[in-house]
């Protein structure tokens, strides 16, 4: 399967790892618009959590929480490693993420940075088999 998702995908991949989520929108998106499934609802999930975090640095926590929501939602659809990628984590990380945001004041969020050494831990998308 992994040998069938485009560069540009990993080049998201990529981008969504190292925190360049508006990046990691514009190259899904565009996978996304001429995708089929079960890839168009694959990339999406992915797209929508890296737009969640895209939200999350700007501090808009509301849009946050429901693209994470939403994002978790389409890809709890597929196996656990789906297309190279260990679903299964990057959905527990995602569902961390969501849960405390929401049990967690909004203003303590507003004043945490998002850094490596950052109270909330973001996402990061685990590679499987030959592209780990």
């Amino acid at each position: 399967m992994s040998e069938d998702l485009p560069q540009q995908f990993w080049q998201g991949i990529d981008q969504f790892n190292t925190g360049q989520f508006y990046a990691c929108h514009d190259t899904l998106e565009a996978l996304w618009i001429e995708a089929t499934e079960p890839e168009k609802t694959f990339y999406q999930g992915i797209l929508q959590i890296a737009v969640a975090l895209y939200h999350l640095g700007n501090h808009n926590f509301r849009g946050a929480a429901i693209l994470l929501g939403e994002g978790s939602n389409r890809l709890q659809r597929y196996p656990s490693v789906y297309g190279g990628i260990d679903v299964d984590e990057l959905l527990d990380q995602s569902t961390d993420l969501l849960k405390t945001l929401q049990q967690t004041q909004l203003e303590k969020i507003a004043s945490v940075k998002l850094t490596e050494e950052q109270a909330l831990t973001l996402p990061k998308i685990q590679r499987v088999g030959d592209r780990g």
